[in-house]
Protein backbone atom coordinates (compact mmCIF):
# COMPACT_ATOMS: atom_id res chain seq x y z
CA UNK A 1 0.00 0.00 0.00
CA UNK A 2 2.73 2.39 1.01
CA UNK A 3 4.69 1.95 -2.23
CA UNK A 4 1.58 2.69 -4.32
CA UNK A 5 1.07 5.93 -2.41
CA UNK A 6 4.74 6.86 -2.90
CA UNK A 7 4.54 6.03 -6.62
CA UNK A 8 1.35 8.06 -6.97
CA UNK A 9 2.94 11.00 -5.14
CA UNK A 10 5.98 10.78 -7.41
CA UNK A 11 3.82 10.70 -10.56
CA UNK A 12 1.79 13.62 -9.22
CA UNK A 13 4.97 15.59 -8.54
CA UNK A 14 6.37 14.84 -12.01
CA UNK A 15 3.07 15.82 -13.62
CA UNK A 16 3.16 19.12 -11.75
CA UNK A 17 6.70 19.74 -12.96
CA UNK A 18 5.63 18.93 -16.52
CA UNK A 19 2.74 21.40 -16.26
CA UNK A 20 5.11 24.08 -14.94
CA UNK A 21 7.44 23.39 -17.88
CA UNK A 22 4.55 23.59 -20.34
CA UNK A 23 3.43 26.91 -18.85
CA UNK A 24 6.98 28.25 -19.04
CA UNK A 25 7.18 27.16 -22.68
CA UNK A 26 3.89 28.91 -23.37
CA UNK A 27 5.21 32.20 -21.96
CA UNK A 28 8.42 32.02 -23.94
CA UNK A 29 6.48 31.12 -27.10
CA UNK A 30 4.07 34.01 -26.56
CA UNK A 31 6.93 36.48 -26.25
CA UNK A 32 8.92 35.11 -29.17
CA UNK A 33 5.81 34.73 -31.33
CA UNK A 34 4.80 38.33 -30.69
CA UNK A 35 8.15 39.50 -32.06
CA UNK A 36 8.70 37.01 -34.89
CA UNK A 37 5.61 36.76 -37.08
CA UNK A 38 6.58 33.37 -38.58
CA UNK A 39 6.44 31.85 -35.08
CA UNK A 40 2.91 33.02 -34.33
CA UNK A 41 1.35 29.62 -34.90
CA UNK A 42 -0.42 27.10 -32.73
CA UNK A 43 2.13 24.51 -33.81
CA UNK A 44 4.98 26.62 -32.44
CA UNK A 45 3.12 27.10 -29.15
CA UNK A 46 2.51 23.37 -28.91
CA UNK A 47 6.15 22.48 -29.67
CA UNK A 48 7.39 24.91 -27.02
CA UNK A 49 4.92 23.57 -24.45
CA UNK A 50 5.76 19.92 -25.17
CA UNK A 51 9.49 20.68 -25.02
CA UNK A 52 9.03 22.45 -21.68
CA UNK A 53 6.89 19.66 -20.26
CA UNK A 54 9.37 17.02 -21.38
CA UNK A 55 12.38 18.92 -20.07
CA UNK A 56 10.88 19.66 -16.69
CA UNK A 57 9.50 16.12 -16.35
CA UNK A 58 12.78 14.38 -17.20
CA UNK A 59 15.46 16.80 -16.14
CA UNK A 60 14.61 18.28 -12.77
CA UNK A 61 14.65 15.17 -10.58
CA UNK A 62 17.81 13.36 -11.69
CA UNK A 63 19.46 11.15 -9.08
CA UNK A 64 23.07 12.28 -8.48
CA UNK A 65 26.07 9.99 -8.56
CA UNK A 66 27.19 8.75 -5.14
CA UNK A 67 29.38 11.30 -3.37
CA UNK A 68 33.10 10.53 -3.14
CA UNK A 69 35.46 12.34 -0.84
CA UNK A 70 37.62 14.89 -2.71
CA UNK A 71 40.85 13.50 -1.21
CA UNK A 72 40.35 10.16 -2.95
CA UNK A 73 42.61 9.50 -5.89
CA UNK A 74 41.74 7.73 -9.09
CA UNK A 75 43.80 4.93 -10.65
CA UNK A 76 45.90 7.43 -12.63
CA UNK A 77 46.83 9.42 -9.52
CA UNK A 78 44.56 12.42 -10.08
CA UNK A 79 42.30 13.67 -7.35
CA UNK A 80 38.73 12.32 -7.35
CA UNK A 81 35.58 14.44 -7.52
CA UNK A 82 34.25 13.82 -11.00
CA UNK A 83 31.61 16.17 -12.29
CA UNK A 84 28.25 14.44 -12.64
CA UNK A 85 27.17 15.37 -16.19
CA UNK A 86 23.49 14.66 -15.53
CA UNK A 87 23.40 16.74 -12.36
CA UNK A 88 25.32 19.61 -13.98
CA UNK A 89 23.16 19.64 -17.14
CA UNK A 90 20.01 19.45 -15.04
CA UNK A 91 21.06 22.38 -12.86
CA UNK A 92 22.19 24.65 -15.69
CA UNK A 93 19.27 23.65 -17.92
CA UNK A 94 16.69 24.27 -15.21
CA UNK A 95 18.24 27.64 -14.44
CA UNK A 96 18.27 28.71 -18.11
CA UNK A 97 14.72 27.52 -18.77
CA UNK A 98 13.37 29.16 -15.61
CA UNK A 99 15.28 32.39 -16.24
CA UNK A 100 14.01 32.74 -19.80
CA UNK A 101 10.45 31.98 -18.67
CA UNK A 102 10.75 34.56 -15.89
CA UNK A 103 12.09 37.21 -18.26
CA UNK A 104 9.36 36.39 -20.79
CA UNK A 105 6.61 36.83 -18.23
CA UNK A 106 8.17 40.11 -17.07
CA UNK A 107 8.37 41.46 -20.60
CA UNK A 108 4.78 40.43 -21.34
CA UNK A 109 3.37 41.86 -18.09
CA UNK A 110 5.31 45.12 -18.39
CA UNK A 111 4.34 45.34 -22.08
CA UNK A 112 7.90 45.93 -23.15
CA UNK A 113 9.11 45.46 -26.71
CA UNK A 114 12.65 44.07 -26.52
CA UNK A 115 15.08 44.36 -29.41
CA UNK A 116 15.11 41.34 -31.73
CA UNK A 117 18.54 40.35 -30.35
CA UNK A 118 17.10 39.91 -26.85
CA UNK A 119 14.13 38.00 -28.16
CA UNK A 120 16.50 35.66 -29.99
CA UNK A 121 18.61 35.29 -26.82
CA UNK A 122 15.50 34.36 -24.82
CA UNK A 123 14.58 31.76 -27.42
CA UNK A 124 18.14 30.40 -27.53
CA UNK A 125 18.30 30.25 -23.72
CA UNK A 126 15.01 28.37 -23.58
CA UNK A 127 16.03 25.85 -26.24
CA UNK A 128 19.44 25.31 -24.63
CA UNK A 129 17.96 24.94 -21.15
CA UNK A 130 15.24 22.50 -22.11
CA UNK A 131 17.67 20.49 -24.25
CA UNK A 132 20.07 20.25 -21.30
CA UNK A 133 17.23 19.04 -19.07
CA UNK A 134 16.17 16.36 -21.55
CA UNK A 135 19.76 15.14 -21.99
CA UNK A 136 20.29 15.11 -18.22
CA UNK A 137 17.15 13.04 -17.73
CA UNK A 138 18.23 10.61 -20.43
CA UNK A 139 21.73 10.21 -18.93
CA UNK A 140 20.35 9.64 -15.43
CA UNK A 141 17.82 7.09 -16.61
CA UNK A 142 20.36 5.18 -18.71
CA UNK A 143 22.80 4.84 -15.82
CA UNK A 144 19.99 3.82 -13.44
CA UNK A 145 19.32 0.68 -15.52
Amino acid sequence: MRSRVRRFAHVLERTGLAMAGAAAGLFVAALVGSSIAVLTTQGFLLIMMVAGATGFYLGIDTPPLPFHEPHEESADGRAGGRIDAAEFLSAVGTFLAALTAFVSVGVIVLRENPHMFWTAMIMAGWVAGVTMQIIAGAIARMRAR
